[in-house]
């Protein structure tokens, strides 16, 4: 079924911007189903868990892809043995974890550029890059075990303080045909539509208790998290008086919580851009309880607006340039 992207409801700001938003995140995830089921965009795909990258293409291959997923970095040299070592556990690991990171490898001799920009004191050298910044994670070979204690903290950290969570893969075996995409009528297609409509009508209360009921069950179900972030940004912007909390944020640029007020009558009014910008400053300006508070509100805010938005990719960037 599609998703219930209308958020505009008698009395309530007009939410057309995100509706638009979610239309886009739709096609963008109705265009991967497709790639799916394609048997060359499938082996692609599979091998896109581990790349060889270069100057040329660092930018989108590493800094662009480290918006979505985190990209783990690989600094090897033909001539160095412990890369001979480390290289195949760290490939085998990618095929592993299966799209939860992604291992990009670089070969120091043909990109010294890259090399220097990291400050590489030797290699083997593993960095990660997540959000556009860089992380350095270890130098040397090291066993698997250690090494997957490190990427579990390092996807940890990239979803707790960023919200990006890489895409699960399941590798074809070889041989294998892709099977032919069959959409089946979902299981909670029904409480989805009744959530949509109570949503669509104002009862917020109960379009948000729908859209808990179905994540309890399936946490990974994108129609009800969109929607459960709908709802949650209508009851909080439900009754407030938007000139008297401009007014606070204006006089109160230091106050978290008359910026996340703000921020969120911005998204309401379509002025995505905005209410991003507004949390990002104030997440740079903020510490402490206040300045989680305020990361916190944007990731929340991210979930009304759909992460392949070009809008979040940027947030997530400027989020990452205040946090480091």
């Amino acid at each position: 079924m599609q998703p219930r992207s209308n958020m505009s409801m008698s009395g309530a700001v007009d939410l057309a911007a995100v509706k638009a938003a979610a239309e886009a995140k739709e096609k963008a995830e109705q265009a991967r189903a497709e790639r799916a089921n394609n048997p060359e965009a499938a082996a692609a795909s599979a091998g896109a868990l581990v790349i060889d990258v270069d100057e040329a293409g660092f930018q989108e291959e590493v800094l662009q892809r480290s918006t979505e997923v985190p990209v783990v970095i690989d600094f090897w040299a033909e001539w160095c043995e412990p890369c001979k070592q480390l290289s195949p556990i760290l490939e085998g690991l990618a095929q592993e974890y299966a799209g939860r990171f992604i291992l990009a490898k670089i070969d120091v001799d043909k990109n010294q550029l890259l090399f220097q920009q990291f400050g590489v004191q030797g290699i083997p050298a593993v960095f990660a890059v997540v959000a556009g910044q860089p992380v350095p994670l270890f130098q040397g070979a090291a066993p698997a075990a250690q090494i997957r204690q490190v990427l579990d903290q390092l996807i940890q950290a990239a979803e707790q303080q960023f919200g990006i969570v890489g895409t699960q893969q399941v590798p074809m075996a070889p041989g294998e045909e892709p099977q032919e995409a069959v959409e089946p009528e979902g299981p909670y297609d029904g409480v989805l539509a009744a959530a949509g409509d109570a949503l669509d009508s104002g009862d917020l209360g109960g379009a948000i208790r729908a859209y808990e009921n179905v994540l309890a069950d399936d946490p990974g179900n994108t129609e009800a998290t969109l929607g459960l972030a709908q709802a949650r940004l209508l009851e909080r912007v439900q009754g407030l008086d938007p000139q008297q909390v401009r007014k606070n944020a204006a006089d109160n640029p230091a106050d978290a919580q008359a910026q996340i007020a703000a921020a969120d009558l911005d998204l309401a009014g379509g002025h995505v851009e905005d209410a991003f910008g507004r949390l990002v400053e104030t997440v740079g300006r903020t510490a402490g309880d206040d300045r989680q508070a305020a990361r916190v509100r944007l990731l929340e805010l991210f979930e009304v607006i759909g992460g392949d938005d070009p809008r979040v990719v940027s947030a997530r960037s400027a989020l990452a340039r205040v946090l480091f």
